[in-house]
């Protein structure tokens, strides 16, 4: 048999197993090594099937991981149109639908697309009860006392080395234990911020903080963020360069509602430009344990030198939301935070932070994480496909290397706050754009949580896509009249 024969019968191979639904977006192939012992076909054979299948986009690599089905998407969403000459202040406003979608987490039967809630089925509760368990009985006093700022020094300690996988170097005697990630973040702004100040973020950016902005009374800048690139920086330097900032918020891994990340190179500029203007950055990295290919990715605080940027994270994606266990590293805003947190709450919970601590020590969370991050991957990679299946033509969705969720771009003349509406009827919840922004933006945007769809709910992404097709044709019809 010819050579070209030989690797277009793999090629075939592969393909066929992909129609046929044996191997699905964000499965796993099988080894080129694997594949070459299974088919009597030398490695080389192989090697040049899967570049053939690459170049067919059926397959994708992912390095140090292997070869996965590739989802079969629309195209990615475009850059958020904001004028760089018209970047002005804002104020934020309150929004209850806020509240509703977060309400939507409490009715069971609900399909929960709109929080960005973590999979129930890959929590490990059993595990962390028995650990919970375990502790209280072991440390009866520790487990009852309240764990005063800056939290239980065991949980620091090991936060401080696990975060060294991300390049970062932290003093345990320099985190703050905090009650879940958005705690952090609005201990920082409250550290930092006065009312009437002016913020920069990421536009668009997680609904919560739009609403801290509000209470605290502060003013907002919004920077584009790509989809693929994430914050714009150079927008962010003529921002800065023309007006009174206060503060900088980014999330810089797997942002949430995007799932972009920032490239080394961009983190390192942001750090720097923000130092040079004298601007303090708060950096969200609530996503950064959820890469899809399990590399863990640096944090912007592992390029600050001068102790300007504040980090905040939580367990609440990856673990338990539940225990509201986060934490922050405030740098040199350390007194303030302190402060705010004893003043705000006293303390965070004790036996969730004895018991996080054991579940990092003994191994458990480095191994949980190798699980479902392949599992996240694939949900992703399935949903976006599912939509691209169901949604109309022209729905563009982004491309997330890490956490959970997706960020949708439909017609223009659809309104997704009327699509919230329809949904609820039908028991699905999700979290329309108009809600990632100060201003008048992404009322025809969407963000999904993947983390909850399964072949149990794509039911529920069917029946999101007929409702965008009946409102584009009832906006269509009532154009024509």
């Amino acid at each position: 048999m010819s050579g070209k024969y030989l690797y277009q019968t793999i090629v075939d191979k592969i393909a066929e197993l992909v129609d046929n639904g044996t191997y699905k977006p964000g499965d796993r192939v099988p080894s080129i090594r694997e594949l070459s012992r299974q088919s009597g076909v030398s490695i080389n054979t192989v090697k040049v099937a899967y570049e053939h299948l690459e170049d067919c986009c059926l397959i994708e690599a992912r390095p140090q991981s292997g070869y996965y089905v590739s989802a079969r998407l629309p195209e990615i969403p475009r850059e958020p149109e904001i004028d760089e000459t018209n970047i002005i202040p804002s104020q934020a406003s309150s929004c209850s639908l806020v509240v509703r979608i977060m309400k939507d987490v409490l009715v069971p039967d609900k399909v929960q697309f709109g929080a960005a809630i973590p999979d129930p089925d890959l929590i490990p509760g059993d595990k962390l009860s028995r650990i919970l368990a375990s502790e209280t009985r072991r440390l009866k006093i520790e487990s009852t006392a309240y764990a005063m700022p800056p939290g239980h020094h065991r949980l620091r300690q090991q936060i401080a080395k696990w975060m060294t996988k991300a390049g970062c170097v932290l003093n345990p005697e320099k985190l703050v234990v905090t009650s879940g990630a958005s705690e952090a973040v609005f201990l920082a702004l409250r550290a930092i911020c006065r009312p009437g100040d002016t913020v920069a973020i990421s536009s668009p950016i997680y609904f919560n903080f739009v609403q801290m902005f509000e209470i605290l009374g502060l003013r907002v800048i919004e920077i584009p963020n790509s989809p693929v690139e994430g914050l714009q920086i150079e927008h962010l330097r003529h921002a800065l360069a023309h007006n009174n900032i206060t503060c900088c918020i980014a999330i810089s891994n797997f942002d949430n509602p995007m799932g972009n990340r920032l490239s080394d190179a961009r983190k390192e500029e942001l750090v720097s430009l923000l130092w040079e203007a004298k601007v303090p950055l708060i950096e969200d990295d609530i996503n950064g344990d959820l890469a899809h290919d399990g590399e863990r990715p640096t944090v912007a605080k592992a390029w600050d030198r001068h102790d300007n940027v504040l980090l905040c994270s939580s367990f609440s994606k990856t673990l338990a939301p539940g225990y509201r266990v986060g934490w922050i590293a405030p740098g040199r805003f350390m007194d303030a935070v302190l402060h705010q947190k004893i003043v705000s709450n006293i303390a965070t919970a004790s036996p969730t932070q004895l018991a996080i601590a054991e579940f990092l020590e003994n191994g458990g969370y480095a191994h949980h994480l190798r699980t479902i991050c392949k599992a996240y991957a694939a949900k992703v990679a399935r949903m976006a496909e599912a939509i691209g299946t169901y949604f109309p033509q022209g729905t563009r969705v982004t491309r997330p290397e890490g956490g959970f969720t997706l960020w949708l771009e439909l017609a223009e003349n659809i309104d997704t706050v009327a699509l919230y509406a329809m949904a609820a009827q039908k028991k699905i919840t999700i979290a329309p754009g108009s809600l990632f922004s100060t201003g008048e933006r992404y009322h025809n945007c969407l963000r999904l949580n993947s983390a909850c769809y399964s072949e149990e709910t794509k039911w529920a992404v069917e029946a999101l896509g007929e409702m965008v097709h009946e409102l584009a044709n009832s906006q269509d019809n009532h154009v024509k009249h």
